[in-house]
């Protein structure tokens, strides 16, 4: 990560649904992330990658990203 972009680390909220099936996310190994780009608001939860990946496909939002990142570039 690069050294200017904050990171914290929360708990997810145990009654909480995931984003994309709407399973209960304390049932499984949630992942939460915050769109930054968007004023770092509320995180989103996911009830694992396999959904965070597929909402993330279905949305395009990986278009034009890189695995890696050069600040220079």
């Amino acid at each position: 990560m690069p050294p200017d972009v904050p990171a914290t680390v929360s708990t997810a909220d145990a009654g909480g649904t995931c984003a994309y099936c709407g399973s209960r996310i304390s049932d499984h190994d949630p992942i939460c992330v915050r769109d930054c780009d968007d004023g770092c608001g509320s995180p989103t939860c996911f009830c694992n990658y396999a959904c965070l990946s597929a909402h993330a496909d279905e949305q395009d939002l990986s278009a034009g990203n890189a695995c890696e990142w050069s600040p220079g570039e």
